[in-house]
């Protein structure tokens, strides 16, 4: 079977080929795929994809049999291997363990509690943007709206002023997005009304070349405003401590009384920075787009609100943000049918498990009473995505105050999608709404922090 499509990322812009998928669940559930030369990239070794939801399950149990450290998590073999290693998203137990403990325990309840009530004012304050005392109007919901929740967010987690977050903006921009022309050299943020950290770090952006491409981003050369800005963040906050996750992350003391390395705190930024936008940033609209193409779901959610959680998850279900992780076996073994060797990469294949017939029945529906729900769109096992809560209070606060504050929500042309075989992007999604009139002057909120 041609399997070309799923590692071209061009095939994305129309988005994942769920028919391939589907086939290949049946016929060949653990597939091998090739890694042909493509869009200037060098050919790979190949992978073996894995498709079900039960054995997708098995591997993100077993870093044992399945690491995340010998190759990395990326699908095409890491040009800085040994840099990236050092990333806890690339790391198995024990390290991993270490550095997950001690963010685990950063995420106090008081910081919890902190980030609920700003998340819900700052979705307040995005949609009354949106509306502006308007009975009518359109937007571009992913740039306009949705971009900037998770912005917002990660700056109140990270400690970095919310006059900075158009740095998170480009960064995840050029990682994520360092397939698509429109992504790759983003450079939205000017260094304006910045702070002095943000203009020092803009001092190193690095620029395209005369062919006009970008340092791969995936290394630490890529990325040395990025890493400029972690190093004088931590700076700061090892000098003047908030309340903020990553001020109480230096200050934690692990089980041999070390602290958290500058290197562990740049790679930690990285991650929260890079990861932790870019997933929720396009879950938002990709499951607006699930209600605009099911008005039947968005009429319910309308009438019944109480619906909303379990729309979120069915939402995480349906888009499914993040498509593929890699994995490297350790070890000969058997995986579905297959026999899997020592060194190769094994790839699970979120969308296709999320769409598995065998767990969701007439999975390519969007059901928002779907029960039960057990998406892997946050991952499995040691992985398990640490901020999946705060990812879903921010989809609950977001959508449901679109919906009370909206009487119609209807495309207005359609999504533009990222070119990128890893993430489920949506760099467009205009939209048309008419406003709930008994809404059109909300009571004052305190005001969003931009």
């Amino acid at each position: 079977m041609d399997t070309e499509a799923l590692i071209d990322p061009a095939t994305y812009e129309n988005g994942p080929p769920f028919e391939l998928l589907r086939r290949l669940r049946t016929e060949a559930p653990v597939a091998w795929v090739e890694e042909p030369a493509l869009h200037g990239q060098a050919a790979g070794p190949g992978f073996w994809l894995v498709l079900r939801h039960a054995d997708v399950d098995r591997v993100l149990r077993d870093p044992a049999t399945y690491s995340s450290w010998l190759g990395a998590t990326q699908v095409r073999d890491a040009t800085d291997l040994e840099w990236v290693r050092r990333m806890m998203l690339n790391m198995d137990p024990p390290d991993h363990s270490r550095l997950r403990r001690l963010l685990s325990r950063s995420f106090t309840p008081r910081a919890v509690a902190a980030l609920t009530s700003s998340i819900e004012a700052t979705a307040a304050g995005l949609v009354d943007r949106m509306i502006g005392g308007a009975r009518s109007g359109s937007c571009d919901f992913a740039k306009d709206v949705a971009a900037d929740l998770p912005l917002l967010t990660l700056a109140d987690v990270l400690g970095v002023p919310a006059e900075d977050r158009w740095l998170l903006f480009d960064w995840s921009n050029r990682v994520i997005g360092w397939q698509d022309p429109d992504y790759a050299n983003s450079a939205a943020f000017d260094g304006t009304g910045g702070t002095a950290m943000a203009r020092e770090a803009l001092t190193v952006r690095p620029r395209p070349d005369d062919s006009g491409r970008m340092p791969d981003p995936r290394t630490r050369a890529g990325m040395p405003d990025l890493y400029a800005y972690a190093g004088l963040l931590a700076e700061e906050k090892r000098r003047h401590p908030g309340d903020d996750v990553m001020s109480v992350l230096l200050a934690q003391v692990d089980e041999g009384g070390g602290r958290v390395s500058d290197a562990e705190f740049e790679n930690m930024f990285w991650l929260f920075a890079v990861a932790g936008n870019e997933t929720l940033r396009n879950g938002l609209p990709g499951g607006l787009i699930a209600l605009l193409q099911h008005p039947a779901a968005l009429a319910a959610l309308r009438a019944d609100p109480s619906l909303l959680p379990g729309a979120v998850e069915e939402m995480l279900r349906w888009w499914t943000p993040v498509m593929v992780f890699r994995r490297t076996a350790t070890t000969d073994a058997r995986l579905g049918d297959v026999d899997v060797r020592a060194g190769d990469k094994v790839v699970v294949s979120f969308t296709s498990a999320n769409r598995d017939e065998s767990v969701f029945p007439d999975p390519d529906r969007f059901d928002p009473r779907r029960a039960p729900n057990p998406h892997l769109s946050f991952g499995h096992g040691p992985h398990f995505c640490l901020g999946a809560q705060l990812a879903r209070v921010q989809m609950r606060a977001l959508l449901g105050e679109l919906l009370r504050r909206t009487r119609t929500l209807e495309p207005d042309g359609p999504p533009a999608l990222l070119r990128s075989n890893f993430q489920r992007g949506v760099k467009r999604l205009p939209i048309r709404w008419t406003a709930e009139p008994a809404r059109l002057r909300p009571a004052a909120r305190s005001s969003p922090p931009w």
